[in-house]
């Protein structure tokens, strides 16, 4: 007999299968989530990683789509404590001769003026243009938003599905993009429309950091990483896992039950449909209605379902999926007494409180470079990184006076080196990035260093159950990267659901949970409560 019966189960408590779980559970199922960890949001994971009171992020730094997220508004997550920060420096890249730095502010009349002056600095056509096709795609960042929330399988008739693309044509062709463009890689794209060198590099890095590949991917990349996604940043106050949390609580408040320390090991079938789970103590849990997964594709079909059980296409699919190498990721953390203070802040004072700032690369080509190391499977020679400094935004993640930083390096997948291997890398690369920085901020000494640490692609895999590193849980051959992929959340095994990042896209969108769940009501013929006249999905 099963030791316990819900009309949903959910396998993880990552933030999609909380998008999931609360909706479920609103909609009037009953609904069990069952965790391996001993603790929800996955990557949305806030650590004193360092040396107690300094909270580090270890993996999900920035919220861009918290305007746009419905779970955020539909829960009201905010009275759940996931309160947000919207910096006005958004994005910053330094260097190291102290020649002036660009800043990007976050869109607004007033502070696009700060925005073209800084750009101009160096090109007044890259600040006219960045300028003109920024503001062109905010016009349009709800119709954006729509479609990553509108998976097609969930739509209600094929009408509304022309719409959404018949807007983004129009969107494409406004900026100046031909249908042709949407097969050029974004490194094309910048460089077709940016001359200057200093903003070529802040853009190549601000495309790879949604995990859009920059040599390789499509005209997507672009328009979504670059365009769209860029200079919208939110922070959460006290951390990202304050945003897991609300989650949770929300789910909870709603009726669902969560499970810590739950591993599932088994995806339990009758007759081909999804009846259940089965714990790695044996316990097993019914589902009366579904079963929903919020890991990866191989761990779903092949782990938990096994291959006997699969049909052809299924392993064909699953033959061809791949983990990396652009989703993979390296998070250094430093607790620090001073903030950086960089040489070109003589010029712009601003780029000492940037939220996110590009530190260790003077050009596009050392970007360009750094990037196909990481994907060719190489630690990168030059350790620069991406960093952000919360404390100076949010004072509850350092002790007084003192401040947290985290950053992120790409690397490459963790199958790429052996665990001796990466446990070198831990030892000695936030070294080698520290060297790098004092060069653009003298003070970012060793003497300035109260504690660091290091969380590979290795440690990643291991911890948070992501394979090779790959937050987006990868990708089967052939599908472009830099925009959500595949919306397949409908399994060929009744009753079995994907809710997790490979379905609707990685990033802490939560679409994949809202998508999923869409999908859900349509074959379950369930309210559809997310209806809102203010919100087109």
């Amino acid at each position: 007999m099963p030791e316990a019966t819900y009309d949903a189960v959910i396998i993880g408590a990552g933030h999609n299968g909380l998008t999931l779980a609360a909706y479920l559970a609103r909609s009037g199922l009953s609904v069990g989530i069952f965790e391996r960890r001993h603790e929800d949001g996955g990557g949305v994971n806030t650590e004193e990683a360092t040396v107690p009171g300094f909270h580090h992020n270890l993996h999900a730094q920035y919220m861009e789509f918290i305007d746009y997220m419905p779970v955020y508004h539909d829960f009201e997550l905010e009275k759940w404590g996931a309160r947000m920060i919207y910096p006005d420096t958004q994005l910053g890249i330094t260097f190291a001769d102290g020649r002036p730095p660009i800043v990007i502010y976050r869109p607004d009349p007033e502070l696009d003026k700060k925005t073209h002056k800084s750009i101009s600095e160096y090109s007044r056509h890259d600040a006219d243009t960045w300028l003109e096709l920024k503001n062109k795609v905010m016009a349009k960042e709800h119709q954006m938003a729509a479609t990553l929330y509108s998976p097609a399988e969930a739509e209600d008739s094929a009408e509304a599905s022309a719409g959404m693309m018949s807007a983004g044509l129009d969107l494409w062709q406004d900026l100046g993009l031909t249908m042709n463009d949407i097969g050029k890689a974004p490194k094309v794209l910048i460089d077709r429309f940016f001359e200057s060198t200093e903003l070529r590099a802040l853009l190549y890095r601000q495309c790879i950091e949604w995990g859009a590949n920059v040599h390789s991917g499509n005209g997507y990349g672009f328009l979504v990483s670059v365009l769209w996604l860029s200079a919208i940043h939110r922070m959460v106050v006290g951390g990202t896992h304050s945003l897991a949390h609300a989650m949770a609580n929300a789910a909870m408040k709603a009726g669902a039950c969560m499970r810590f320390t739950s591993p599932v090991v088994k995806i339990l079938l009758d007759d081909g449909r999804a009846t259940g789970i089965q714990l790695k103590d044996g316990t097993k849990i019914k589902a009366r209605k579904l079963v929903a997964s919020n890991v990866d594709p191989k761990q779903t079909f092949v782990d938990f379902i096994g291959e006997e059980n699969l049909e052809p296409f299924r392993k064909e699919r699953l033959a061809g999926w791949h983990f990396g190498p652009e989703h993979v990721l390296g998070t250094p953390s430093f607790a620090l007494h001073e903030a950086p203070d960089y040489k070109s802040a003589k010029w712009n004072e601003d780029i000492n409180r940037c939220f996110y700032t590009l530190v260790g690369f003077e050009s596009a080509e050392q970007i360009s470079d750094y990037i196909l190391q990481a994907y060719g499977g190489q630690i990168p020679d030059r350790p620069g990184a991406g960093t952000w400094v919360n404390s100076l935004w949010d004072p509850t993640q350092a002790p007084a006076g003192k401040h947290a930083m985290n950053g992120w390096f790409f690397f490459p997948r963790a199958s790429c080196l052996s665990e001796e291997e990466w446990d070198d890398i831990r030892a000695t690369y936030n070294d080698k990035f520290l060297k790098l920085w004092e060069e653009y901020a003298p003070n970012m000494t060793r003497d300035n260093v109260i504690a660091d640490r290091l969380y590979t692609a290795f440690d990643i895999e291991k911890k948070m159950g992501m394979p090779e590193g790959d937050f987006s849980h990868g990708r089967s051959g052939g599908i472009g990267v830099g925009m959500p992929r595949g919306y397949q959340y409908r399994t060929e095994f009744p009753g079995l659901y994907l809710c997790g990042a490979s379905a609707g896209g990685g990033g802490v969108s939560a679409a994949p949970g809202y998508g999923s769940f869409k999908v859900i009501c349509k074959d379950l013929d369930l309210p559809k409560i997310w209806k809102r006249e203010s919100r087109a999905y």
